[in-house]
Formats: C-alpha cells, sequence, structure tokens
C-alpha cells in the first residue's frame, strides 16, 4: 500500500467534510435571522468566522493535497476532463469566495454591528432589514448558493468520473 497516497486521500476527503459540511449549515441559520432579526449580527459574525477559520484556510488545502494526489498518482490533468472541469469550478469557488462572499460577510457584520436609526417621526415603522443590508444579504445569499452548487458538482465529478 502506497501510505503517502493513503495519508494523501484522508486529508483530502476529512479536509473536504470539514470546510464544506458547516457552510450546508447555512440555509438554515438565514431564514432564523429572518425571524429573530435581534440576532444577526451574532448570526453572520459566526458565519464569518467559520468562513474564514474553516472554510478558507480548508479549501486551501483542498487544492494543495489535490494537487499532491495528481503528483502522486501521474494523472494527466489535461487528458482526465472530469478532473480538469472539477479544478475550474473550484477554481471558480475560491473566487467567488475571496471576493464576494468574505467581503460581503465583512460588510454585513459592520452594517449590524450598530441598531438602524429610528425612522422619521412622520414615517411608518420599518418591516424587513433596511435597504443596504437587503442588498447584502441577496448578494450573499445567491454567491453562497453558486458555491453550494459547485460544491456538489465537484463532488458529483470527484465519486462519479464520468468523463
Amino acid at each position: 500500500m502506497d501510505w503517502v497516497l493513503a495519508i494523501l486521500l484522508f486529508l483530502h476527503i476529512f479536509g473536504a467534510i470539514v470546510a464544506f459540511g458547516p457552510t450546508y449549515s447555512f440555509i438554515l441559520l438565514g431564514p432564523m435571522v429572518g425571524r429573530e432579526p435581534q440576532h444577526a449580527n451574532f448570526a453572520i459574525r459566526f458565519q464569518h468566522l467559520v468562513s474564514t477559520r474553516m472554510v478558507a484556510p480548508l479549501a486551501i488545502l483542498q487544492g494543495i493535497t489535490g494537487l499532491l494526489i495528481v503528483w502522486r498518482t501521474n494523472i494527466n490533468i489535461l487528458a482526465t476532463t472530469w478532473l480538469l472541469v472539477a479544478i475550474v469550478l473550484y477554481v471558480s469557488a475560491l473566487v467567488i469566495a475571496f471576493t464576494v462572499l468574505i467581503p460581503t460577510a465583512d460588510k454585513l457584520v459592520e452594517a449590524t454591528s450598530a441598531p438602524p436609526p429610528p425612522p422619521a417621526p412622520d414615517a411608518p415603522p420599518r418591516s424587513g432589514p433596511p435597504p443596504h443590508i437587503a442588498a447584502l444579504v441577496r448578494r450573499a445569499r445567491m454567491a453562497g448558493m453558486t458555491n453550494a452548487i459547485l460544491i456538489v458538482v465537484i463532488v458529483f465529478l470527484m465519486v462519479t468520473k464520468p468523463f
């Protein structure tokens, strides 16, 4: 048995579980915040912490262990279409995470750290989040759903090797 390859495969698979598994719980957290907006800042700070301390570093480790597995097994990436597609999707997911998701979470943490200003005396009571926060939430939701789909497709490609 090739113990180096076995260790690399373990790190790659375990890293994927630990890195991306928690992000699927964010799907449940969003609606809870909608029902209890007073906890929005905590929920956003929690998501941001998980994303920056677990997901991002382990996502990078995924690329490193993946490349080491390719090197160890002498796989020709250009001749292995499923792997090439998975790598392109992985890089796309990283770009979305580092250019959209994490910066948007930074802005949401800042925007929800102080209570919104009270409405004008003659204005009707405000319903829902302020427009700038709603826009950031929509952006984070769309980018998060995109990355969730990309991860599912990557896992499918890694498991089935369809082409």
